[in-house]
C-alpha cells in the first residue's frame, strides 16, 4: 500500500484540484500546485491513540508549511515538529505568535518561524494563510476565552487558501459571537470542524472541549461553505464524539451543506469553485 508520504507528492502535482489527506484528531495534510502544508501534525506515538500515526515525521521531506493553531501536545508536537524542521530544511512554521518561542525551544530557527494573528494574512509561496481567533483555554479552568497575550490570540485557526481552493480549519474552538461572521467574509468552500463537544466531566479531567454536533452543524451552515469535514472525535477513548449523528443532524434539518467523513490516511480531492459561485 502507498503510503502517506508519496501521495502527497504526488497529489502537490495537482495544479487543479486540492488534495486533502486526514491523519486523525486534528491533523490534516493538504497538497497541491506543488506545495504540501501540514495543520496540527500528531504524529508522535502515545499509549492512548485510537488512531496510529499515518506516516513518520522523516519521511516529510517535501514538506512546505506546517500550522499550528495552538500549544496543546496533540496540536503541537514538539517532536513532529522537530524532526519536520530536521529532514524539510526549507519548512516555514507559522503559530500564534505568542507561542513561536515554544518552537526555538524545540531547535527551531527563529527565521523558519511567522507569528500569526488575526486580521493579518500572510503568504508562504503559493499559499496564502488568514489566522482566525479561536476560543479555547490551556486548562480547563481558564477556558473559554481567547488567551490573549498583549491583545494577540493564544489560539487560532487557519483559513488556507491553496490550488483554488479556500479551507477553514477551525483548530480547537468554540462558537462565539461574529465567527461565522468573519470565516464567512473569506468565502471558504471547506470547513474543518472539531466534533467533540464539551462537558463537566471531562472538564474535570482538565480536557478542554469544542464545538458539538449541534454547533459545528450550524457553524458551517451560517459560514455558507458546501462542505462540512468534522474532526477530533476518534483518537482517545475519553474524548470521542459520533461522526454519524453529525451526518443525521444535518439531514435531518435539511441544512445547505454536505457532510464527508474521512477516513485518516486516504486522499479526497475538491476542485476549486469561483467565488462569484458560492
Amino acid at each position: 500500500m502507498e503510503g502517506v508520504a508519496a501521495i502527497l507528492q504526488q497529489l502537490a502535482q495537482r495544479h487543479d484540484l486540492l488534495g486533502i489527506v486526514w491523519l486523525g484528531q486534528a491533523s490534516v495534510a493538504l497538497a497541491g500546485s506543488g506545495r504540501i502544508v501540514l495543520i496540527d501534525p500528531f504524529l508522535s506515538p502515545h499509549p492512548d491513540r485510537l488512531v496510529p500515526p499515518m506516516v513518520a515525521p522523516e519521511e516529510l521531506a517535501s514538506v512546505d508549511l506546517v500550522l499550528v493553531t495552538h500549544e496543546h501536545w496533540d496540536h503541537l508536537d514538539g517532536p513532529t515538529c522537530a524532526a519536520i524542521a530536521r529532514v524539510a530544511p526549507g519548512a516555514r512554521f507559522a503559530c500564534p505568535q505568542p507561542i513561536v518561542d515554544q518552537f526555538g525551544a524545540l531547535g527551531i530557527n527563529r527565521e523558519r518561524v511567522q507569528g500569526m494573528r488575526p486580521g493579518q494574512a500572510e503568504v508562504f509561496a503559493d499559499v496564502t494563510v488568514w489566522p482566525i481567533a479561536a476560543m479555547h483555554g490551556l486548562h480547563a479552568a481558564d477556558a473559554y476565552g481567547f488567551g490573549e497575550v498583549d491583545g494577540v490570540p493564544r489560539f487560532l485557526g487557519y483559513v488556507v487558501e491553496l490550488a483554488g481552493v479556500r479551507l477553514y480549519h477551525a483548530g480547537d474552538t468554540i462558537a462565539y459571537a461574529g465567527l461565522a461572521k468573519t470565516v464567512r467574509a473569506l468565502r471558504p468552500q471547506v470547513a474543518m470542524l472539531p466534533i467533540n463537544g464539551r462537558d463537566w466531566y471531562r472538564e474535570q479531567m482538565d480536557i478542554v472541549g469544542n464545538l458539538d454536533i449541534r454547533e459545528a452543524a450550524h457553524l458551517a451552515a451560517d459560514i455558507g461553505v458546501e462542505l462540512l469535514i468534522p474532526l477530533h472525535y476518534d483518537m482517545f477513548a475519553v474524548n470521542l464524539a459520533d461522526p454519524g449523528a453529525l451526518v443525521r443532524y444535518v439531514h435531518d434539518r435539511q441544512l445547505p451543506v454536505h457532510v464527508l467523513v474521512l477516513r485518516p490516511g486516504k486522499p479526497v480531492l475538491v476542485q476549486p469553485v469561483g467565488r462569484e459561485e458560492l
